[in-house]
């Protein structure tokens, strides 16, 4: 006989495991030493049981979060019957791990009562730098990933308790700012362990076998949910394609195509028609593309859904191998967040047909990742931020200025945070006016900001989009304003520079930078 579950423990238990995904997120921020993590909040925390479900998420980026069962998934095969007390493991492969691009490094701590594996506490987490041909490791111009950086199959960093001395010295040794690494890493570990804690303190509760049984419950009725409100949309195929400006000064736009098809409740998105990959950084491995599409699905699903992995059980993703959404093994993908960002309004477009009511019109097209590093009075300093942006039109009001991406809940960095640790000078930061598209609601206004260059010598390496194709209107509304990169603007050696440059772009003491992100499209 199948017992119900008692719906107000089921509800003390999903908002204990939500408040301890972002228990485990604040512990980063309060300990990481980075601007890109514990300002930029370029990271993820979750909780996942013993099989690598995902139990809850902490409060920062989506984007990483659908990864975790495939990272977790290989973790348990490789170390089938090997996984013990005390152990600590970590891991940034993609094409082995379930990672998703070398900046990214996972450190996850099983969760044991006794000797029984309970579950997993579990962080990534973007780093300054892991080696590779530019400061910041965010090499577009890279042609395969052997160039990006120093690659960690999934390995045990505390065997039983006990530091592995070696993986230590090797990361540590192979990055630009080690003690800006190792300090993130440390505060990864933090994490897991207030993680490993808390749900600790849930098992002895409620019990291992009890708690268990509602664990089970609650994915369960969070894929129930998700497939009512699936089968309440209407059936059909809905198809929009999206496009990447392109690589360097003769870019070729790169699609990205998708189908959603809608049968009964299931969902099947389907990337056929994609660009193939390229020999260049902005290739998407599988388990990032997934949640890129979790992402925009679960943008249109209740606000009140527990966000665990019965959220994608209804859900199939369909990505052609060789694509850019699914490249083949040591394919580049050191800036593969563009393409994640780009899957996401992708797949936002397509439910546009689905539900236009609940879907905003294109926004500045995600993150501009800028990186500037080198050398200052002899010791090599590294810069990387998680540009964000501005939000399309929106059903019922305009688009939001100065609001991250939907799949990347993260925030730039303080000026004054940038200006008191690194060699570099912030003299322009804001909004510019008439960039965000027309229509009944006009889309966000775009952000500028400007960098001099106080270091000895410095190289930008940088990611932005939508200059050629800027962000999409719907349903009658205009495009924004595209994108805009210019080193020296107004002097006689200025230059603009692609939206993807293929090169590490020089810059001397007293240049300066200038970057404007795309405005978001109008609504109407």
């Amino acid at each position: 006989m199948i017992r119900e579950l008692d719906p107000i423990t089921l509800e003390v238990i999903k908002n204990a495991l939500d408040s301890i995904g972002d228990e485990m997120a604040l512990t980063v921020v309060r300990s990481a030493y980075s601007g890109i993590i514990r300002d930029g909040l370029d990271f993820s925390t979750a909780l996942c049981d013993d099989q690598g479900q995902i139990l809850s998420q902490g409060v920062t980026t989506p984007l990483h979060l659908g990864s975790f069962p495939d990272a977790l998934a290989n973790l348990l095969t490789t170390y089938q019957g090997r996984i013990d007390p005390e152990d600590v493991f970590i891991f940034n492969d993609p094409y082995g791990s379930g990672g998703i691009h070398l900046p990214d490094i996972y450190v996850i701590k099983p969760v044991f009562v006794q000797a029984a594996l309970q579950g997993f506490a579990c962080t990534v987490a973007h780093q300054t730098d892991i080696g590779g041909l530019v400061p910041g490791s965010n090499s577009i111009h890279s042609s395969e990933i052997f160039q990006e950086g120093l690659c960690l199959p999934t390995l045990k960093l505390y065997d039983r308790g006990r530091l592995n001395e070696s993986i230590w010295a090797i990361i540590r040794k192979n990055v630009r700012v080690p003690e800006l690494v190792m300090g993130d890493l440390r505060a990864q570990l933090a994490a897991t362990a207030v993680g490993e804690k808390s749900f600790l303190g849930l098992l002895e509760e409620y019990g291992v076998d009890e708690l268990k049984y509602y664990l089970n419950g609650l994915i369960s009725q969070t894929e129930r949910q998700v497939r009512s409100e699936i089968l309440a949309m209407p059936d059909g195929v809905y198809q929009f394609t999206d496009y990447i400006d392109g690589l360097g000064e003769d870019p070729e736009p790169i699609r990205i195509q998708v189908a959603l098809t809608i049968c009964g409740e299931t969902m099947i998105v389907d990337f056929e028609g994609t660009s193939g990959q390229v020999k260049a950084g902005i290739n998407s491995p599988l388990p990032f593309t997934k949640s890129a599409a979790y992402v925009a699905i679960r943008c249109v699903l209740g606000a009140d859904l527990p966000n665990n992995s019965g959220c994608f059980r209804p859900i199939v993703i369909r990505a052609p191998k060789g694509t850019i959404v699914n490249p083949r093994d040591h394919a580049a993908c050191a800036v593969r967040g563009i393409t994640g960002f780009r899957i996401t309004d992708a797949v936002l477009g397509a439910l546009a047909h689905v539900a236009p009511d609940r879907i905003p019109a294109d926004g500045e097209g995600g993150s501009s990742l800028i990186t500037i590093g080198g050398y200052h009075d002899h010791e090599p300093f590294v810069y990387v931020e998680s540009m964000m942006g501005t939000w399309g039109g929106r059903p019922n009001r305009d688009g939001c200025d100065g609001a991250p991406h939907p799949a990347a809940n993260q925030t730039n960095q303080p000026i004054e945070m940038i200006e008191a640790t690194l060699p570099l000078r912030i003299e322009r930061y804001g909004l510019v006016p008439d960039s965000g598209g027309p229509g009944k609601f006009r889309g966000g206004l775009a952000l500028i900001r400007e960098w001099r260059i106080l270091a000895d010598d410095a190289v930008l390496a940088m990611r932005s989009d939508k200059r050629r194709f800027p962000p999409y209107g719907l349903h009658g509304g205009k495009c924004g304003t595209g994108s805009l990169n210019v080193v020296n603007p107004g002097l006689g050696n200025g230059r603009v520079l692609p939206v993807l440059p293929m090169e590490g772009v020089i810059l001397q003491k007293g240049d300066l930078f200038r970057h404007i992100m795309p405005g978001g499209g109008g609504w109407g």
